[in-house]
């Protein structure tokens, strides 16, 4: 069998797509309407960025012509403004170690020992422990243990845990929560 001519093969290829193309129409009026909000969406957004390409262009071509202020008057950077709030951390030896910290800021008027606590109010797990008295459990508590704890601690109570921690095990990330928390209490009085 020879053959058919091409144009005839070209016309059966034809008949068959579109008949794929009509069994196929139930889904594709399905898929229309979300396929034109699509295709509409993704031409706004291509023109918008050649709007914006276009602006950017002319703001470099007349920036070529014009040069502008150095800092214009209305501008304030956050480097212009002094910090007020919190002293530079201030690099800490380690004495268990030797290694530098600055976890630890330096801070004044914050106290780190007091007086011991009048003899009525004295816990006795502080004492058979070696715990805390605001807090008996502090010695075993993780750092996000002791972030939720704080904010129903008072000054004192914070001061005697601040004590308590360099006295005992000195850990820098708990030195430096606990001091930022007394600070901040200061700080609201």
């Amino acid at each position: 069998m020879s053959p058919l001519p091409f144009p005839v093969r070209i016309a059966a290829g034809l008949v068959v797509t579109a008949v794929e193309q009509a069994r196929e129409l139930p889904r594709h009026a399905v898929e229309l309407p979300v396929t034109a909000v699509s295709q509409a969406l993704q031409v706004s957004m291509r023109l918008q960025q050649k709007v914006t390409e276009l602006a950017i262009k002319g703001d470099r071509a007349l920036g070529a012509l014009r040069p502008a202020d150095e800092v214009p008057s209305w501008a304030t950077f956050d480097d212009d403004i002094p910090d007020l709030s919190l002293p530079e951390p201030q690099p800490v030896t380690d004495p268990r170690n030797g290694t530098v910290s600055s976890l630890r800021p330096a801070r004044s008027g914050i106290p780190i020992s007091r007086p011991e606590r009048p003899a009525g109010t004295s816990n006795r797990a502080e004492a058979t422990t070696g715990a805390p008295y605001a807090v008996p459990e502090y010695p075993t508590m993780t750092v996000p243990q002791l972030r939720g704890k704080l904010r129903t601690l008072s000054v004192d109570d914070l001061s005697d845990l601040l004590a308590w921690e360099t006295a005992h095990e000195n850990r820098p990330a708990y030195v430096t929560m606990l001091t930022n928390r007394i600070a901040t209490l200061s700080q609201e009085k």
